[in-house]
């Protein structure tokens, strides 16, 4: 390959160039593909201009489709051309080090690339292994081999990588991706705009919106930042609690040549609702013994128990007591609690992730919930869209959602002809309009009394109408509803969503008394 001659400034000093032609192309699209959120169409965009006329145009939105085991062609040809690349671009690299600073940039983003692909699906082996019980905190057979292919192509003359970024952190740092993508992509089922957009606000959630600058200083800082999870009851708040708690980073121990923490140990989560205040205190800051009735030991709680590099999560954020509000307002201004009953300050070093269906703006204005506390919590904020949102952007998911359900009860096998039974009695029955007030929820026990007894009820289906097979959804749109009965449908769905009159009426901006009469009338 012949060597183009680089120039410096005025002093006509000259070195080879590392890049140049296609190679210098496809460097810089590596480069600028790298920090790119993979749920978001620019990733896509990126791969294509990568590969120019070799992109694969079949299943390309491959972020948009169910998840697949197997690699995608195009990120095959995008490693295979990487590893090629680099290797031109070692044989001319200058033995002094005298290489400019834009060629070490675009050599250290080629190489990141390829070390992150070449070792991905040997991280997906830990990642189900953890998930399947068999931890992910033990040893790693293959850090020897990663570790020398770093050597090997980032332990060059004028190099500085290595020297910031140490081996055991890019290897942490690709687990982490991995391990992030898995999650998100896994635990989130659909392929509509919605859910698109909410996974990548997940991946943002954790590594934010500059991923070079986390990969420098904020992937030791995240615990520091609260996220806050906002959305309609049973669209899988939870779910993405969990995602974001698996995904965080572990630090790797080259010396015992393991993680630090087992991801799949680093998830504590606790409905405040389902507790009463003192149950509550005790479970998140634990107790001493005789600090209250019942309390017969010593007891660590979730504050306590959860490592630096794992998450509380706080569910229903929106119905926690008052007093327990202040605590926790210490604990992420202070990251520090006490024990009930005990004056010993502790100190929390993991992160908080809370969620709620409620207006929480609506509840500080009638003082039931702390502004200084809210600030705290809404730092980093993503929302959950409801199911009749995903399926209005697109209508063919239901179909994937039922047969994602109908397969961790059924099995793959018998899970194919379930599901396509199953859309076509809601199409039937509830009708393509029908508005999921439970979400994903009531989804998921519709398929349960499908699998059960064949049939599924709502609780406000056939309120109008001769039509027993007809939603108001699908009567409203008909024109078949007085307005009395659209109101009463719609007032008991948002009931549905908040599950108390109060805050119907304050999402309704209604009277209580009103909601009440209306939920009454629709019965």
């Amino acid at each position: 390959m012949p060597i183009d001659i680089k120039c410096k400034g005025s002093d006509k000093k000259c070195m080879p160039r590392v890049f140049s032609g296609d190679d210098g192309d496809f460097a810089r699209s590596i480069a600028r593909l790298n920090p790119t959120n993979p749920f978001l169409p620019e990733r896509i965009a990126c791969e294509k201009e990568a590969l120019g006329r070799e992109f694969d145009s079949r299943g390309a939105q491959w972020n948009m489709l169910p998840p697949d085991e197997k690699q995608h062609p195009n990120h095959v040809r995008l490693t295979a051309r990487a590893e090629e690349v680099l290797e031109r671009a070692r044989k001319v690299w200058s033995s002094s080090g005298r290489v400019g600073a834009e060629d070490a940039r675009l050599y250290e983003e080629l190489a990141g690339f390829w070390l992150y692909q070449r070792y991905a699906l040997k991280f997906d082996a830990v990642i189900r292994s953890g998930l399947e019980g068999g931890g992910s905190g033990g040893a790693m057979a293959f850090y020897a081999a990663f570790r020398a292919d770093a050597q090997r192509v980032l332990a060059l003359p004028g190099l500085h990588v290595l020297e910031t970024q140490p081996i055991p952190h890019l290897f942490a740092c690709a687990f982490q991706i991995r391990r992030a993508f898995h999650h998100i992509f896994r635990s989130l089922v659909g392929g509509s705009a919605p859910m698109a957009k909410l996974r990548a606000a997940i991946w943002q959630s954790i590594f934010t919106h500059d991923f070079n600058r986390y990969r420098r200083v904020l992937y030791a800082r995240m615990g520091d930042f609260a996220t806050l999870i906002t959305g309609p009851s049973g669209t899988g708040k939870e779910l993405v609690a969990r995602a974001i708690a698996w995904s965080r980073y572990l630090p790797f121990d080259p010396r015992r040549g393991g993680f630090t923490d087992d991801f799949s140990e680093a998830f504590f989560p606790l409905n405040l609702s389902a507790l009463s205040p003192t149950l509550v205190e005790s479970e998140l800051f634990g107790h001493r013994r005789g600090a209250f009735t019942g309390a017969l030991a010593d007891r660590a709680g979730w504050m306590e128990t959860c490592p630096a590099s794992g998450a509380v999560f706080l569910d229903e954020i929106g119905d926690v007591d008052a007093t327990i509000q202040v605590k926790l307002l210490r604990v992420l201004q202070s990251r520090t609690f006490q024990r009930l009953g005990d004056t010993s300050t502790r100190r929390f070093d993991g992160k908080i992730i809370a969620a709620t269906h409620q207006d929480l703006p609506a509840l500080i204005r009638a003082g039931r919930f702390r502004e200084d506390f809210y600030y705290r919590l809404c730092s980093d904020m993503i929302r959950t869209p409801s199911l009749r949102e995903q399926l209005d952007a697109a209508p063919d998911d239901l179909s994937g959602m039922i047969r994602f359900i109908a397969e961790r009860m059924l099995g793959p096998d018998e899970a194919q002809a379930f599901s396509s039974a199953a859309v076509g009695w809601i199409e039937r029955n509830l009708g393509i309009d029908y508005g999921w007030p439970g979400n994903f929820r009531e989804l998921e026990q519709c398929i349960r009394n499908l699998l059960v007894r064949g049939d599924y009820r709502p609780a406000d289906i056939g309120g109008a109408g001769d039509t027993a097979t007809g939603h108001w959804w699908t009567l409203a749109r008909e024109g078949r509803l007085t307005a009395d009965q659209l109101l009463g449908h719609y007032t008991r769905m948002i009931h549905a969503q908040t599950r108390t009159i109060e805050a119907t009426a304050r999402r309704l901006d209604l009277d209580r008394r009103t909601v009440k009469a209306r939920l009454v009338a629709s019965k």
